[in-house]
């Protein structure tokens, strides 16, 4: 792949009642051929999340521009909040997280997976799949069942974007699930995680 991806963090939130807080993240990555949102974020505020006690950032003028292409790592309510406001772009999920989210009991908030009035076009995943010349989905069970993950070809080593796979950089230093053991076997450059404010790098000196 000789054409440059860019993926740029964007927070969109603050999770104030986790430990010291915890930020939100999701990621713009700007293809030559389209731009492609990973998670939409929390946009609005809920009942069932007050116990996070969630701040929301004033929106990002990067996610107001063309989104061509959007990506659920999995639906979690604070990865999938900001779905509604792409009424029409093609959301890529795993097809088990789409049938979890809509069928399990306290799994998300149903009403932002499928909200009333706004259709969502969702695009199950089965498995693996490019989505763009360089860039593919990946199955990375673990924080749910049916999470995935982001590779960017991007030179010598991949760029991935994880979502919740790894919350926090320890969680890649020493895996302990298949989704986490996946990214560490793809020998990344870089991972970007929906809670951390720098990318986790691979400690080992790299050739």
């Amino acid at each position: 792949m000789n054409r440059r991806i860019t993926v740029t963090p964007i927070r969109v939130a603050e999770l104030l009642g986790v430990d010291d807080g915890m930020p939100v993240y999701v990621h713009l990555i700007e293809h030559p051929d389209a731009r492609v949102l990973v998670d939409t974020g929390l946009t609005r505020l809920h009942p069932a999340l007050a116990d996070l006690d969630p701040r929301i950032l004033p929106r990002d003028p990067r996610m107001t521009e063309r989104i061509d292409l959007v990506v659920n790592t999995h639906l979690h309510a604070d990865h999938c909040g900001g779905n509604h406001l792409f009424d029409g772009v093609p959301i890529h999920v795993q097809r088990r997280e789409l049938d979890d989210a809509r069928t399990r009991s306290e799994y998300t908030i149903p009403e932002w997976v499928d909200p009333p009035g706004a259709p969502v076009r969702y695009v199950p995943v089965d498995g693996e799949r490019e989505l763009l010349p360089g860039v593919r989905l990946l199955p990375a069970p673990g924080h749910t069942a049916g999470s995935q993950i982001v590779v960017i070809e991007n030179g010598a080593h991949p760029e991935l974007i994880v979502g919740d796979t790894a919350v926090w950089s320890g969680e890649l230093d020493e895996p302990t699930t298949e989704g986490q053991r996946l990214v560490r076997s793809l020998d990344p450059a870089r991972v970007w995680m929906s809670h951390a404010h720098e990318a986790w790098r691979p400690s080992a000196p790299r050739d």
